[in-house]
């Protein structure tokens, strides 16, 4: 005769040591003691006889328990042990609650670290610490569904941090492509959250584009009474208008005064790809300048309470401020869209040459990337022309308008 709720509900123990057993049918009983009731069912599995614990009441219902033996019927009937299933899900589960989103993502950074730029990977590390683990850190990174990393990047929405939103949901991509790749994970969840997120206006670095006002920046920079590493650092910012962090990473080891070439390494590059500066006869008098004040060691512009790490990622920006140009009107990245634009409008130069001086992605007439030494002595020239011309726009010598507005 089945069990029913209110029999399993009242029934107490007789004081047998075994304890007493009521069938519910297909083999399934519940098993009474002095610490508790608990659901067993007994099944044969290879000709061997074995009992399936299958829950304690009234944690397990007689429902759940029912649902439960059928399942195991159901095993049963594909030649399969429930007992062993059975431990094999805990294993899983265990493996599973072992992976977390944080414990994958750790493992994602200390395997691809040295495929950023220590300050980026500090800003990544930042990012996931601060805007991702506390919302979605513990969970297992095997079960978890596009929504759960949605919910943590609103409440960057929140803060009204958009440009940040979109960067962190491709590293939490990443995250979840290496889980893929080492098992943890079955997709990448955040390929479902295409258009699910406000999107940032992209906005112009800030930049002195007019030949008259560039010379007035050059006299200021000239002008500047800073710190020496700052003064160098400004003064060859024009000169190479390579991407800021790539300039105040720069090591002697990367630079051949005798050449007058500065060899910039891929892993320090956003393409990834290496890249060559030639250097102007200005350029290289603000490096031989630098050489008697940090030659010995290891960075060109090295920080100025450590010479073991780099100069700050502010310290131009800084001295741009100091000097009394707000951030909306030029900015360290800013000498790049500088020279860009006044060696295209005003000085008629290649625009594929610049492109390529800017370490921009450019193809050759067959589709084909250049090279870090592609119209090498081109570039030379052009950069020295760069050189001159900056010269005379800062002793007022030449000051030719844009021919059309560039922004």
């Amino acid at each position: 005769m089945a069990l029913t709720d209110t029999f399993v509900k009242q029934v107490k123990h007789t004081g047998k040591p075994a304890g007493d057993r009521y069938a519910d049918g297909g083999n399934m009983y519940l098993l009474v003691k002095a610490a508790g009731k608990y659901w067993r069912q007994d099944y044969t599995h290879a000709d061997k006889r074995k009992t399936l614990a299958l829950g304690t009441y009234p944690e397990v219902s007689l429902l759940k328990a029912r649902q439960r033996r059928e399942k195991a019927r159901e095993l049963l009937a594909d030649g399969i042990d429930p007992s062993a299933a059975k431990q094999e899900g805990k294993a899983n589960q265990r493996a599973a609650s072992a992976n977390t989103f944080e414990v994958v993502a750790r493992e994602w950074l200390d395997k691809t670290k040295n495929d950023r730029m220590a300050s980026t990977h500090g800003k990544v590390t930042t990012w996931l610490e601060k805007d991702v683990f506390p919302f979605i850190g513990r969970m297992p990174i095997s079960t978890m569904g596009p929504r759960d990393v949605l919910g943590a990047l609103r409440h960057m929405e929140g803060r009204g941090v958009l440009d940040s939103v979109q960067r962190v949901k491709q590293i939490c991509g990443q995250v979840f492509r290496y889980a893929v790749a080492s098992g943890s994970a079955e997709r990448d969840v955040t390929q479902d959250l295409k258009g699910a997120l406000a999107k940032h206006a992209a906005e112009n670095f800030a930049a002195i584009t007019e030949p008259k006002h560039a010379g007035e920046l050059m006299r200021s920079i000239f002008a500047y009474n800073g710190h020496p590493y700052t003064v160098a650092a400004l003064k060859l910012s024009p000169l190479v208008f390579v991407r800021p962090g790539e300039l105040r990473t720069a090591e002697w080891v990367e630079v051949d005064l005798e050449a007058a070439e500065w060899r910039i390494p891929g892993s320090k590059m956003k393409m990834k790809v290496d890249h060559l500066v030639p250097l102007s006869t200005q350029a290289v008098d603000v490096l031989r300048g630098m050489q008697p004040l940090t030659g010995h060691g290891k960075y060109v512009f090295p920080g100025l309470r450590t010479g073991e790490r780099p100069m700050s990622e502010n310290t131009i920006n800084g001295a741009l401020r100091a000097m009394g140009y707000a951030q909306e009107v030029h900015s360290a990245h800013g000498f790049r869209a500088m020279a860009r634009t006044i060696m295209d409008e005003v000085l008629n130069q290649r625009v594929d040459l610049i492109e390529h001086q800017l370490a921009h992605k450019v193809k050759d007439t067959n589709g084909n990337a250049y090279n870090r030494t592609a119209h090498l002595p081109a570039r030379k020239v052009m950069m020295q022309l760069w050189a001159d011309y900056l010269d005379k726009l800062r002793i007022g010598a030449e000051v030719i308008q844009l021919r059309t507005a560039t922004v």
